[in-house]
């Protein structure tokens, strides 16, 4: 993995999504790029997911629901999360 994947401090959020409608959107923690694992298998789908409760959203095919937005649904299992990138500021060289 990654130099930040490497370094226990540097955690990403117990719950986060990639809807700016959603109250756990962070654009900042976004932009350095989070890696999920479900289930022991990587996943690049990923709407919403939580660690703490063990689950993901991910989108249900090309299915919008009546505003306009992607439906989703809500897969249970264990869920692991890393940033693919590390902080500004924060370097693995000295």
């Amino acid at each position: 993995m990654t130099d930040a994947a490497n370094n226990p401090g540097d955690t990403p959020p117990d719950r986060l999504s990639t809807n700016p409608r959603s109250p756990h959107f962070d654009m900042e923690k976004l932009q350095r790029g989070i890696g999920i694992r479900f289930k022991d298998r990587v996943r690049n789908d990923v709407e919403e997911y939580c660690i703490s409760e063990g689950w993901i959203r991910v989108a249900a095919g090309k299915t919008k629901d009546r505003n306009g937005q992607p439906l989703t649904i809500k897969l249970s299992g264990p869920v692991e999360a890393w940033y693919e990138r590390a902080a500004e500021g924060e370097s693995g060289e000295e």
